[in-house]
This record gives C-alpha cells, structure tokens and sequence, in this order.
C-alpha cells in the first residue's frame, strides 16, 4: 500500500488557527463504519451516540513548555531548543535549530538570565541531540517560567491561553503534543457522561513530535514508527476489562489511546496493566483487538494518523468522509473538528 493512497486535497484556510471558544461546540462528524453512514454534529451530541456500560478511554498526558530559546555563550544568534524525550534527571533527546552550529563539544547554550544552561552530548543518526541542562532548583519550574508551548507547524497563529492546548483532564507531565481529540471535551460533558452510566478509564501515553513526522517510505510497510512512553494502570484495566465483559464498547478518545490498548491487547482482547514503549504502526489490514470506536480529529494527508483511522473504516471511506468534511468547510487538525467512529463492540472471547 502506497502512502499517495492517503493524499487528500485540503484548502490552507481550513487549518484551524485557534481553538473554538467553547471546546465541546465544535463540530463532529459521525461514521458509522457498519453501515458507511455520514452525520453531521455537534461535540456535545457526543453523549447520544454512547451507551450506558460503553467505555470512554482518556489519555490524561500534559503537554510541558518543551520549546526552549537560548543562544551560545558569548554569541547573539537564537538558539531553539525543543524536548522531545526525557532520559533522566538532566538529559533529554532533543531537536535543536539551527543544529550545524550546535555539537558536542561547543559552547554551553544559556536561556534566560542564566538559570537555566545546556550542553551537547551526542547527535543521534536522524540528527537529535542528546543535551544536558544544568540548573539550580526544580527543572518543571524553571521550564515553566522559560518555555513555549510546542504548537504544530501548522499553526501560526499565537496561543493567548497555554491551557486550551490541554485536555481538561490532562494530569501527567510528559507530551510534546496534546491528544488533540479530548480537547473537545469540557468537565460538565463528562460528568454528564458519567452520569449515563458510561465508564471512564485514564491512560497515559506521552505524545512525542514524531507524530507530525512525515511518511517518506513510498510504500507505508517500510515506515518505521516513533516510540512513545505509556502506563495503564490496573485500574484502568480493570474498567476496560469489565465493561468488555458486560458487552460495553470500548471508545477510544484518539490515536494515542487507540496505539496504546492495541499495544498491550491480547487476542482475546484482553487489556494488561503495563508501562513501556510503543512503537505500533496501525494501518489497514489490522485487526483490533480491544478498540471498537474511535473519536478523533481530522489528520494530515498521508500521516500515520489518517492510515490508522482508515484501518478502523476502511481507507476508501475516510476518504469520502474527508472530501465532504472540505465540502462542507470542517476545520482540520489539531485546534478543529472532530469525528466519531462508532459501530457495535465485537463479541468477547
């Protein structure tokens, strides 16, 4: 299968610059991947299409400041810094621009008025560096005092407020990039969730950028995926479990959670309590082993994202689904609309 199979054509103007002011009034798009029927919603109609005993699945990552600017000791020109992966205390992988004037060996790399200083350990074979930060204090404040928020590339437009690139739940420190489909959701939809008799479990996979890395390999079997860091707790999997059990459906909110429960399903669909890394490649063909629907956002063209939402409802119809979503002027990617996947739950083993 060839990665031009997932090409669409998306006008510019309908990347969303911004957040809509109410997160659950943005628009939602409902395919059902039984029948091929299209709907056309709004968020907060969410609630109608999920059953009591159906299970919501949340991944509550927090996104860190992780966009640094500095400049070399004794030098002007800007420096930037972005974390993708922590290691330990003080090291961490990251992307560094422009990179040909930052090696190992050269000149610490100041931020701020010097509370913060970095230097190059190693340059990784794709060009990451290996950096550690020097500092007094607590590394989480210092970050949160000097950092930017790692908006996509696609985004030009300034954040005014850090807290709409979160879930209303995110609680674990870690991600590069939110789990842009829960940032639909508001406190007062979930709790009205809960109170449908819809269970909830939260599971963390920390989002790294090679999310919005593209597909290079022409034929999709030769990409090779990022690795990313997960936990599920055994209460998580408890609730997974049991509302399998009982014949609830399994709703995973986003690409994240849905890479994160096909890595530690067994055949019988089982979840197991786990933490490590993913590195799952989704893309038709697959079969799922706990998901059964899906709510996500609009993803770029041949990006890992649009191959895994086309192995839940099969390529040709994402496709269709995606033409009309730029017909009927959706707002695409990470700050715009949302689409459910929905269907019946597969039988448990």
């Amino acid at each position: 299968m060839k990665k031009e199979d997932f090409n669409y054509y998306l006008p510019e103007e309908l990347i969303a610059q911004h957040p809509v002011e109410n997160r659950e009034e943005s628009r939602l798009m409902v395919i059902d991947k039984d029948t091929g029927d299209i709907e056309d919603k709004y968020f907060k109609d969410i609630i109608s299409y999920l059953e009591p005993g159906d299970c919501l699945v949340l991944n509550d990552t927090r996104v860190i400041p992780a966009r640094l600017f500095g400049h070399r000791e004794g030098k002007d020109e800007s420096i930037e810094i972005l974390l993708l992966r922590r290691i330990d205390k003080t090291k961490w992988e990251t992307l560094v621009r422009p990179g040909k004037k930052v090696r190992p060996g050269g000149k610490n790399i100041i931020f701020g008025d010097g509370e913060l200083s970095a230097k190059v350990l190693d340059i990784s074979e794709d060009g990451t560096r290996i950096i550690e930060f020097e500092y007094d204090g607590i590394f989480e404040e210092i970050l949160d005092k000097l950092g930017e928020m790692p908006l996509p590339p696609y985004i030009k437009e300034k954040l005014e407020d850090r807290e709409r690139y979160q879930t209303v739940y995110s609680k674990n420190n870690g991600s590069a990039a939110a789990p842009t489909a829960g940032l639909h959701f508001t406190e007062e939809l979930l709790k009205q969730i809960e109170m449908k008799g819809v269970n909830i479990a939260y599971i963390t996979l920390h989002v790294g950028l090679g999310t919005f890395r593209p597909v290079k390999e022409e034929d999709i079997e030769d990409h090779h995926m990022h690795s990313e860091y997960f936990e599920v707790s055994e209460e998580a999997a408890m609730v997974i479990n049991d509302s399998k059990k009982n014949g609830g459906r399994i709703i995973s909110v986003g690409t994240t959670s849905t890479r994160t429960l096909e890595s530690i399903g067994t055949s019988e669909g089982y979840i197991v309590p786990k933490s490590g890394w993913t590195n799952i490649f989704i893309y038709p063909g697959y079969e799922f082993k706990v998901v059964d629907c899906l709510i996500t956002n609009f993803h770029l063209p041949e990006s890992t994202l649009i191959m895994l939402v086309s192995a839940l409802v099969g390529r040709e119809k994402i496709l269709e689904a995606y033409n009309l979503a730029v017909k009927k002027r959706y707002r695409f990617f990470s700050f715009g609309d949302a689409m459910f996947i929905k269907g019946g739950g597969k039988e448990w083993l």
